[in-house]
């Protein structure tokens, strides 16, 4: 994978986003907008929108906005064209997949990986109930909504989907990148009540564990639960609990979703009962 340096003609570039999930936030456009300097780049996609600026600021160092996942402005444009400098051109997919290798590695780098959670057998009850409910769907895209340390996506990448990963736990993300579990180019730190800013759509999803779920934090799961299956064409979903699966069926038919919830006698403890949804 190229990494955003290398996609802008660059030895090295830094972002004026603190971090991934700072993506969509357009107050960064006009940071990059006021920037100083004396030199700019700009990236295109396929279709010729911009989805990143950079400003050289001093010496060899450059400054970069990101904009495929907020709309770039006018001033954005203006701003370039008084700096002059080049324009480049790569597709979003691989932007995109740049972008997240970016900031994946400054968490695997930065931040101190959880300890291990991970049952060694726990991979297989999950391969064996994806085999049953999905069967030999490879090739498809496949969320895995609060990866953890990265089970699923082994799993899903095992089985020849293409997983995006995402949790808001910078530890177990670290844990999964150093135990190689998670990818750093498909894995995003963010908070999945709000995914639909970060994601576009995705052919299956998959939610391992949701919860513990109790009455302080049900308004949390219900936005999670609803934004996956909302992004997704079928997904399927674990809880410890029948009580939890019967609240997903409930969020799920809001959704005008199909939802078959059944009892998984694979693991003693995790993933004791499953949601299978499909729209």
């Amino acid at each position: 994978m190229q990494s955003p340096a290398a996609i802008l003609g660059l030895e090295d570039v830094g972002f004026i986003e603190p971090s991934f999930a700072d993506l969509p936030d357009t107050r960064f456009t006009s940071l990059i907008v006021e920037l100083e300097g004396d030199q700019g780049r700009l990236l295109v996609d396929e279709d010729s929108d911009p989805i990143c600026m950079a400003v050289h600021v001093k010496e060899d160092a450059w400054i970069a906005g990101c904009f495929h996942l907020r709309k770039p402005t006018g001033a954005l444009i203006a701003r370039f064209e008084d700096l002059g400098g080049d324009i480049f051109q790569e597709e979003r997919r691989i932007w995109e997949a740049a972008v997240r290798g970016y900031f994946s590695r400054g968490i695997a780098s930065w931040v101190t990986p959880a300890l291990e959670d991970l049952n060694p057998a726990r991979a297989g009850f999950i391969d064996s109930l994806l085999a049953e409910v999905w069967g030999g769907d490879a090739g498809r895209s496949c969320l895995d909504c609060g990866c953890g340390s990265g089970v699923g996506s082994t799993v899903l990448r095992s089985r020849g989907f293409s997983p995006l990963s995402c949790d808001n736990d910078p530890s177990l993300l670290s844990l999964g990148f150093s135990k190689g579990r998670l990818i750093p180019e498909e894995t995003m730190l963010i908070d999945a009540s709000l995914l639909r800013y970060y994601i576009g759509h995705c052919d299956a999803g998959l939610g391992l564990m949701f919860g513990e779920i109790h009455d302080f934090n049900e308004g949390m799961w219900e936005q999670i639960s609803m934004e996956l299956i909302m992004m997704t064409d079928q997904s399927l979903i674990t809880t410890g609990t029948e009580q939890e699966a019967v609240l997903i069926g409930k969020w799920a038919h809001k959704c005008n979703a199909h939802t078959e919830i059944f009892e998984n006698e694979r693991d003693p403890i995790y993933d004791r009962w499953v949601c299978s949804i499909s729209r």
